[in-house]
């Protein structure tokens, strides 16, 4: 069968007045293929020609005719593809000696990879990274002392360890991270996360001798529990490194982030009231444990310490507005003003000079030991204890980190790895483990921090470090006066920036109602259950969002533009319009199990394909053919010819009106895969549209569908020059055909 020819235009508009002359590059195209293989020659020549008009304003306004061959998926293959069985060896045999390739330039590219400061240091510019970094790097360092020792009250530990942990994970993630403007150490929701599991296994006594051994016993089985969930958490992220599995961040999407770190941050706020207040009071852990420890708060009020609250009113009349100003000035301030440092320092020369510890029972931090920390090792019998909630501290602490890293790399033009942040990260916890560090990870505060502050490079974590050491070796046990409330106080106003994230509610529920709902009930499971378990809950909810969403995407009729190859669906196109006897369908989701039936329902709908009109045509079909059987005639009515249905499964045309559907063109484009039962489900609708005397086309059909439809036996049911590589090749096709001469036979073969 000769090839058809694709016109855009009608003949008219494309030989009105247009010029070949104005267009070299048409021309040439046109002549190249003229002159090319006549193997394939067109019935109808249509030219390519375009032309430019300047409408008013300056709007540029473009016709166009393109003239080609009409497209089978087959006919498209024979010309434009490649050699599958070729390609597919090539590609195993270049996977294959690139796995065995060991030379020193791979050994020494592998190692960059792998140890990103041997790559980013030999390029390091001091006259334009030095100043930047040694002040960001200072900054933040002095911001880690205070927030530190707070965190380190979160995760139901002695503020010595909080510093231990702002020093080790710095300096590996230095050597082996790829984010330049991430600031990692204590986190606020990873230490919450991880306090809860320390007081599961070890809980607090309600009195506990500050001065006896055994107070230190009970401190040590305490970091040895936080130790071991740092470490566990460091080798599933070396697992989830080696197994390449660092896409799994993207499970927890951004409104689950935000919505998950607000909902934290008033778990963090609630957990501290005790403190500011000056009870002495358990922790709860678990299932409602917010509202549990609002109702103990509650009933013991009336013990408040009032110098303990006084301090914690003092903290935050300071702490607030000095904390706005910097935020609101951050453009204008070479650094941030160090309100937390100063806030400690005053508090413990106050406590000190006044012995508030002794004068009022005030809680104070106590004995901080000075050097550096002993190798230890973490309690590794808990690991099947911790297992759970270390999987989803695990994850929490992951997102979080590559989220920051990502929002930062993008805004100075590099990129992130984030298979390389589980290495880094990894290492972190795990070698810091040892050195009785809770788990750490990327922090918000001291990363808009470092960033503002003019931080460059990952040497800024290198000056972070040495602030923290010089606290840990001389300055430590200065803090020995200074009250928890203080703390408290910092922790509660570190988490301003998890707070205003309700300011972008609004514009969520302006951009996506379902977003807004994922939001809201990983708040509210967070809230009102537990940080562990809302955050499963938001993580199931999104994806039964994104299955509902596949399950009910939407099928519609695509109606063309006139004179144009443009197709679009007529219920947003009110000026686009069906072609004449063809239902063109797009489906704008994966055909699979769990939507097959609504899938069907929607395309039985629009195409009236009900058990009684299949029954009702069926049978008339059936006497067509006897009918032609007896008679052996061509019959003709109303200008229509009714075709035999072919003995080798060709579709049967019935006697049927202009004004029904003939033909059903299934646009595939939007479909991005087809299981077994969609793949059947194609099959049954064939056979059903063959009942009925109506033609079955596909296009726009990618590798992978295509490949499992052919597998499937569709190619039994449907012939393969009804699949094209385009709508418009599919319609003009049907049109040429329609438009043919009827031959003297009674079947039509295509």
């Amino acid at each position: 069968m000769a090839p058809q020819t694709v016109p855009v235009l009608n003949e008219q508009e494309a030989a009105c007045g247009w010029s070949l002359g104005s267009l070299p590059g048409v021309y040439l195209a046109l002549s190249a293929h003229l002159s090319g293989s006549t193997s394939a020659v067109p019935q109808r020549a249509h030219v390519h020609t375009s032309t430019l008009q300047l409408q008013p304003g300056g709007i540029m306004s473009a016709s166009v005719a393109v003239y080609r061959n009409i497209y089978t998926e087959d006919r498209f293959k024979q010309a434009y593809g490649a050699d599958e069985q070729r390609t597919g060896d090539a590609r195993l045999r270049e996977r294959l000696s690139g796995a065995c390739r060991c030379s020193r330039r791979a050994c020494l590219h592998l190692l960059r990879d792998r140890v990103p400061v041997l790559d980013w240091l030999p390029a390091y510019s001091p006259k334009k990274c030095l100043l930047g970094d040694t002040v960001a790097g200072l900054t933040v360092g002095v911001l880690h002392i205070p927030q530190g020792m707070a965190f380190a009250l979160l995760t139901s530990v002695a503020p010595i360890f909080g510093l231990y942990t702002s020093f080790f994970p710095v300096l590996l993630y230095m050597i082996f991270g790829t984010g330049r403007h991430v600031s990692t150490g204590t986190f606020a929701v990873v230490s919450l996360m991880t306090g809860s599991v320390v007081e599961q296994l070890v809980p607090t006594p309600l009195e506990v001798n500050s001065s006896s051994s055994a107070a230190d016993d009970f401190e040590a089985q305490r970091i040895a529990v936080a130790s071991a969930v740092a470490l566990l958490s460091g080798i599933i992220m070396l697992c989830m490194f080696g197994l390449q599995l660092g896409f799994l961040s993207t499970y927890l999407s951004e409104p689950i982030v935000k919505a998950f770190t607000s909902a934290a941050a008033l778990h963090v706020t609630i957990s501290q009231l005790q403190s500011m207040l000056g009870l002495r009071l358990p922790r709860h852990t678990g299932t409602f444990s917010l509202f549990k420890t609002v109702v103990t708060v509650m009933k013991n009020l009336g013990d408040t310490n009032m110098a303990e609250l006084l301090i914690s009113l003092l903290c935050l009349i300071v702490l607030v507005p000095i904390k706005e100003v910097n935020m609101r000035c951050k453009h204008k301030l070479r650094t941030p003003i160090p309100v937390e440092i100063l806030t400690v320092i005053i508090a413990t020369a106050v406590a000190y000079g006044f012995s508030l510890d002794s004068s009022f029972s005030i809680q104070i931090v106590g004995h901080i030991p000075a050097g550096f920390p002993r190798p230890r090792m973490p309690a590794l019998h808990t690991f099947p204890e911790i297992a759970g909630d270390t999987i989803a501290i695990t994850f929490v602490g992951y997102a979080v980190s590559v989220s920051l890293a990502m929002i930062y790399a993008d805004k100075h033009g590099y990129s992130i790895h984030p298979n390389q942040e589980l290495l880094a990260h990894g290492i972190s916890n795990t070698v810091s483990s040892f050195f009785t560090c809770f788990p750490s990870s990327a922090t918000l505060a001291t990363t808009n921090i470092l960033e503002s502050a003019g931080g460059h490079t990952q040497l800024s974590g290198l000056f972070t470090s040495l602030v923290v050491l010089v606290v840990l070796l001389l300055i430590g046990p200065l803090f020995y006066f200074l009250p928890k409330a203080v703390l408290a106080c910092i922790n509660v106003t570190s988490l301003r920036q998890m707070f205003l994230q309700f300011q972008d509610l609004p514009e969520l529920w302006r951009i996506s109602r379902i977003d807004f709902l994922v939001w809201l009930v990983t708040w509210l499971s967070v809230v009102v259950l537990n940080v562990d378990m809302g955050l499963a809950i938001g993580v199931v909810f999104s994806m039964m969002t994104v299955i509902c969403r596949t399950q009910r995407a939407g099928c519609s009729v695509l109606g063309r533009a006139s004179n144009t190859e443009i197709y679009r669906p007529l219920e947003k196109h009110t000026k686009c319009h069906e072609v004449p006897g063809v239902k063109i369908l797009t489906y704008n989701g994966p055909i699979y199990y769990g939507n097959r039936n609504f899938f069907r329902e929607e395309v039985s709908k629009l195409l009236g394909l009900t058990p009684e009109k299949i029954r009702s045509r069926e049978k008339v079909q059936k006497a067509l053919e006897k009918r032609e059987q007896e008679t052996s005639v061509n019959t003709v009515e109303r200008g229509i010819t009714n075709h035999l249905f072919s003995p080798n499964n060709e579709i049967f045309r019935p006697e049927v009106p202009e004004s029904e559907v003939q033909t059903v063109l299934i646009d595939c484009s939007s479909v991005l895969f087809v299981d077994v039962a969609g793949a059947r489900l194609f099959i049954q609708m064939c056979t059903e549209c063959q009942k009925i005397g109506v033609s079955v086309y596909l296009s726009n059909c990618n590798e992978n569908v295509l490949r499992i439809l052919t597998s499937s036996g569709l190619m039994n049911y449907i012939n393969a020059q009804h699949i094209f590589v385009t709508v418009h090749d599919a319609v003009m096709y049907i049109q040429q055909q329609r438009e043919k001469p009827q031959e003297n036979t009674s079947t039509v073969w295509v």
